[in-house]
């Protein structure tokens, strides 16, 4: 008999989260699913293979609390899901200090923090994968005002491109999801706008991106389960692909960026606005 897998999953309270974590009880495997506010929480704590805990993947110090309660409470962590993220768009030249740090915090440095953590249990146990939950903004670019939000993205990539060289002799693996937008996703919600009453230069550009934004409906959108899916194919290994592009509008942009010249085709996105 297979032994039972274990999964750690960031940002389980709702969206792609909270989903991934019921798929992957529902088909056999442990969960440790975190969040900011368990006590919250109702939906996942119902199941048996699930253990919920509280987890901000900006602080240090609880990365390493979950960390070692949720090896205590299933023994061995099998893959890692790094998925908590958030968006703040607008013109750079208004964004609050704050929040140019918090886009950061949560997006690059969070799964630095719970990598690092669970670097030792891997190395203890010769091996283990971190898949991590990134945009197809993190490979091109594709709207106005999102320099912020494509920094933390682009970054993301640059640092698990970088680690694979110094993990795969370790057979610790790494993977990567470029996702767009998904049907259940409060992504546009929770966005946080940077804006000032006393610059306008900024408001035709944002007002046409969030009519935009607001006016996508969910053919436009991407079905959360194709993205299931491939995060359960590689906790699986049934494929072993380092990059995943999900859903049509990803995979066209890439088309289009490998197609043309940098110059021609930052001009052919930004004519769209």
């Amino acid at each position: 008999m297979n032994e039972q897998k274990t999964i750690f999953i960031t940002g389980t309270s709702s969206g792609l989260g909270k989903l991934t974590a019921k798929y992957f009880a529902e088909n056999g495997w442990n969960v440790a699913a975190t969040m900011r506010t368990p006590e919250k929480e109702t939906e996942l704590t119902a199941y048996e293979n699930i253990r919920v805990f509280r987890l901000d993947v900006t602080n240090p110090d609880q990365v390493k609390t979950a960390t070692e309660q949720a090896i205590r409470a299933f023994g061995k962590i099998d893959v890692v899901l790094n998925n908590a993220g958030m968006g703040t768009y607008g013109a750079l030249e208004l964004a609050k200090e704050e929040d140019i740090d918090w886009q950061f915090a949560v997006n690059t440095r969070g799964p630095i923090n719970v990598i690092r953590a669970f670097l030792p249990h891997f190395r203890a146990n010769g091996g283990g994968m971190f898949i991590n939950v990134s945009s197809f903004m993190g490979v091109t670019t594709a709207v106005p005002l999102g320099s912020l939000y494509n920094m933390s993205k682009f970054a993301l990539e640059g640092l698990i491109e970088g680690l694979y060289y110094e993990l795969k002799p370790l057979n610790i693996e790494l993977r990567l999801i470029e996702q767009g937008g998904s049907k259940g996703n409060n992504f546009q919600e929770s966005i946080v706008w940077n804006t000032h009453p006393e610059i306008t230069a900024y408001d035709g550009l944002t007002e046409k991106l969030r009519s935009i934004m607001a006016g996508a409906d969910d053919s436009q959108l991407d079905d959360p389960m194709e993205i299931v899916n491939v995060i359960h194919s590689l906790a699986t290994r049934e494929t072993n692909q380092f990059r995943n592009v999900i859903g049509s509008t990803g995979n066209q942009l890439m088309q289009l960026r490998h197609s043309l010249p940098i110059e021609e085709y930052m001009d052919t996105m930004r004519s769209y606005f």
